[in-house]
This record gives C-alpha cells, structure tokens and sequence, in this order.
C-alpha cells in the first residue's frame, strides 16, 4: 500500500461520513483502518508502515481530532500494550473505544514506597477461583478521575524475586472498592490522583500477559510512554520554544547579548530533540521502542524547564505577574499562561520515569557502560526492608 492508495481510503471516508458527526465520523475512521495505519487490519489500521501515518493526518486536517491531553495514556501506553499481550478478544473490546474518546484509560503503576523502582510495588492480586481480589494504593496517577479503564501492575508471588512474581492487568475504574482522591499539584490543579483498592474484583479476563510476567508486559508500556512523552512528532520551532521565540519577535526591547546566546543555544538543543524524534519514529517502523525513547525523553524534560525558565525571564521585563491558572479544558499545554507553563514543566523530570532512572538506563542499555551494583535482585521480594 503506498501514499495514493492512503488518500484512496481518506477519500472513500469524507465520501461516507460527515465529519460534523464527531464520534461516528471517529468510529468510521477506526473501521477504515486510518486510525493508527500500523497496527492490523481490523484494530483500526491497515498492517503498513507507520510513515503513512502522516498521510492520513495530512489529509484529514480539519476533521475532528483526538484529546491527546484526556487520551494520552490510552492512546501511548494502553493501546501498544494491548496489541502487544491482548488475547484477541480484548484487543477487539478495548482498542475501538480508546481510539476514539469513548473510554478513557489511566495508569496504575507508581505507589508510595515503588516510585523509581516500580519493581518493589506491594499491590497484592490473590487469586479466587476465576477472579483476582486486588488490595494496595496506587499514586501520581494522571486521569484516573474521568478513567473508564486502568492499567495495573500488582504482585501476584512475594516468595520470587521483586522482578519475577508481577501480573498485569485491565482494572476496571467502575469496579467496587476502587477509590480516587485528587492530589493537588503545584499549578493549583489536580490532574493525578491517589487510587485505593480495597478488594477490588477482577475477572482473569482481564489480565494481560502470564502470571508472574507482568514485569515484561510493564517495560513494553513503559517504553512507549518515553516515546509518547518525549518523542511526539513537533514541527520545526514548534513546542516549548514557539512561546519564546514568539516573545523574541514581538519585543526587541527584550534583545541582549545574553538572552540571545541562551536563545540560540536552546534552539539548537531544540532542533536536534526534534531531529532526534524523527528518527527514532523511523526505528518505531521496524519494532516496539527500546532504551533510546529514555534519551528523548531526558531531553524533552531538560528542555522544557529551560526554555519555560527563559520565558519567564523575558517576561518579567515586561511586568509580568500573572501566575492564575484558570483551567480550560480547551487549551493545551503551550496555550495557557507563561506561569502555568514554567511550573508544570517542573514535572516533566519526574513523569514517566525520573531524569535520575533515565540517565542510567541511557548509560547501562544504550552506552553499554557498567551497571550499578543490584544486592537485591536475587532475594525473595517478601525478604525486601520496607
């Protein structure tokens, strides 16, 4: 299938469905498989190179588009792990619906006391019969106030090894005993949460991947959320850098030698993030992402405090003193205010796995420099100092 036939399908779509009809005309383009052109025929996409994904976004523009913002962890982490350990069955419930809005999916991985190392998470999944009855607290779980779904790591064996012994499921955010308290954050929002399970009830059709497996399943999640954090397609003076630069233009008066020669340096770090993204989106072609989507996401973070700190900088000789965050569901992340931007961006060294984790990943797997030592990697998880 080349670009032709691509705008073949777009157009056999338009012809069909009216795009004033959001969730039908979303529906209509998941069957005609232009959701995400490389996953398979059937589960909204057509089995080709994930480079005609940019055809279909090219041709559609003006359609009704995803929430990216509200559909972020379903769309990046979610649905690649679904495709990845789904029987047939779920991948054929749960991708549709996420695709298009319907349901919305969190993630429940971090905890109070298995941050960093996720792998020392206490969550327990006792089986009973066809089901498992699930007890712990999950934290910094973004969304998990409007989530339909979740993904949820928990240990199923506390006699193995804190790596071994770990089963993934789909927890239903419905189900009784699931509790979500807001935690606020620094921006006066509360876009995370706390999640309490209390003998939660899951069906074992719900669980991905074997028992015991289920850090395997977390690392092809973890994976693509690096990427969907750090490596989603950016345009050329586009991303954190637009504000700033667009601040540069509008203002001469703001023009010294110093800013200019941060401003340079930071377009130059920016443009080779972005390069750098390209081309690990050719890789994604041949395979599911590896360590190199923790270097991306090492740089979007960096870059992001950076540039949000300039912004400021130059703002402040403008008088600027706005630091209210009206929050608007219509307005993404570079469309609010300079303040919302400078502090939220504060996170991004901390979501989706600390700077700290990522530069060792970087040196161990990347780099193939020594690891650091690991005393407890053998020792049965129970046996762990808590």
């Amino acid at each position: 299938m080349n670009e032709a036939d691509i705008k073949e399908r777009v157009d056999a779509l338009l012809g069909a469905n009216d795009p004033k009809n959001r969730l039908e005309f979303l529906r209509a383009r998941f069957d005609a498989g232009l959701a995400w052109v490389w996953f398979p025929e059937g589960l909204g996409g057509l089995g080709v190179s994930r480079e005609l994904q940019q055809v279909v976004e090219r041709e559609l523009a003006g359609t009704p588009q995803l929430n990216t913002g509200v559909q972020g962890i379903g769309l990046g982490m979610a649905a690649p792990t679904v495709l990845a350990f789904g029987t047939d069955e779920q991948r054929r419930r749960f991708l549709r619906p996420l695709w298009t809005g319907e349901e919305i999916w969190c993630q429940l991985f971090s905890e109070p006391g298995a941050g960093s190392d996720l792998a020392t998470l206490a969550t327990r999944a006792v089986r009973d019969g066809d089901e498992w009855v699930v007890d712990g607290q999950k934290v910094w779980t973004s969304g998990a106030h409007h989530a339909r779904w979740a993904i949820l790591v928990t240990r199923t064996d506390p006699d193995v090894p804190k790596h071994r012994g770990m089963t993934y499921f789909i927890c239903d955010m419905h189900a009784p005993g699931v509790e979500v308290r807001p935690l606020r954050q620094i921006t006066g929002e509360a876009e995370f949460n706390e999640v309490f399970l209390t003998g939660v009830r899951l069906s074992d059709d719900l669980r991905l991947g074997e028992v015991g497996d289920g850090w395997r399943v977390a690392q092809t999640t973890l994976m693509n959320e690096r990427v969907a954090i750090g490596g989603a397609p950016v345009r050329r003076g586009g991303g954190m850098i637009g504000p700033v630069l667009d601040t540069w233009r509008e203002h001469p008066e703001l023009r010294t030698h110093d800013l200019h020669q941060r401003l340079l340096s930071l377009w130059v770090e920016a443009e080779v993030t972005r390069l750098s993204g390209v081309r690990l989106r050719e890789q994604l072609v041949a395979g599911h992402p590896g360590p190199e989507g923790s270097g991306m996401k090492l740089s979007f973070a960096k870059l992001n405090q950076e540039l949000s700190g300039l912004d400021i900088e130059l703002r402040r000789e403008l008088g600027y003193d706005d630091w209210t965050f009206r929050r608007s569901e219509d307005l993404d992340f570079y469309g609010r205010g300079a303040g919302y931007r400078y502090l939220r961006a504060k996170g991004n060294s901390i979501e989706g796995g600390t700077s700290e984790i990522l530069r060792n990943i970087i040196s161990e797997r990347v780099l193939g420099l020594p690891s650091e030592p690991r005393v407890d990697k053998d020792v049965p998880w129970k046996d762990l100092p808590r």
